[in-house]
């Protein structure tokens, strides 16, 4: 009888932008912060590599410093995204009016 072993990936290694990251920041000195669903974690980035995550089309700058997840968003309400459902465990970020239509143009875009 075989058994298979799952190998289980280290988040904080291995973590992949695209699909982990609900949102992150940047910090001084090229240190970015990077917001999971149950996790933070602080690293730092050549300038090409941050240059490279800046111009990804799967995040967009709510503010200064300050970049969403646009496919992990799942709520817009009282000035808050919401990643997750919005309850006890709902991550969220409050978000200007203005940067609020831009999202939900953006959204529309990606799920239709």
């Amino acid at each position: 009888m075989s058994s298979i072993l799952l190998e289980a990936r280290n988040v904080y290694e291995d973590f992949e932008v695209e699909t982990d990251i609900l949102f992150f920041k940047v910090g001084d000195h090229d240190l970015v912060i990077f917001h999971g669903r149950n996790y933070n974690i602080k690293k730092r980035m050549s300038a090409q590599q941050l240059n490279r995550l800046l111009k990804s089309s799967n995040f967009y700058q709510v503010y200064s410093g300050c970049y969403v997840n646009l496919s992990r968003i799942s709520s817009i309400e009282d000035d808050c995204i919401f990643f997750g459902e919005k309850g006890l465990y709902a991550k969220n970020i409050r978000v200007p009016k203005r940067k609020q239509e831009s999202i939900r143009h953006l959204l529309k875009g990606l799920r239709s």
